[in-house]
């Protein structure tokens, strides 16, 4: 047998196993004792100011821009819209830029001091639920409409 076997077959090894576990148990009471030595202590902890973050305004809300984007589109489909080929039925109009969809509803011409205008009810579905508006659009110069009202029941 060599000289290395010999010396873990006789009592040094117990000498070994308790150093071991000596080194053990220092390895984990150090981080434990350099914790609680009065290093870190939460009634002392300040929030830290130096961390800056920025932020999104308020006014350019996406929700805001998508319903921006929707009257328009409910608008063109208003305006583009042969009434009398209708005869009372519902348009569905959809946005792709926003995934929001409804329909028109209640659409009627009619003559305000000469100018042409539509008035009509939409139904909106979008991510953030289901609306009804009421609007209307008015024919302005070269053959462009203008939204003139459209506000949520």
């Amino acid at each position: 047998m060599s000289r290395i076997a010999q010396a873990f077959d006789s009592g040094q090894r117990s000498v070994f196993a308790s150093a071991s576990a000596k080194a053990a148990i220092v390895l984990v009471a150090l981080p434990l004792a350099a914790c609680g030595g009065g290093g870190f202590s939460l009634e002392q902890a300040e929030v830290d100011r130096t961390i800056l973050t920025s932020s999104t305004s308020a006014n350019a809300s996406p929700v805001d821009q998508d319903r921006a984007s929707d009257q328009t589109t409910i608008g063109n489909a208003v305006s583009s819209a042969d009434i009398e080929q209708l005869s009372g039925q519902a348009i569905p109009w959809a946005n792709a830029d926003t995934g929001s969809r409804g329909s028109i509803t209640e659409l009627a011409e009619f003559k305000d001091k000469g100018q042409t205008c539509r008035r009509f009810t939409a139904s909106r579905e979008s991510f953030d639920g289901v609306a009804l508006f009421k609007g209307e659009v008015c024919l302005a110069g070269a053959g462009a409409w203008r939204m003139q009202d459209f506000k949520s029941l």
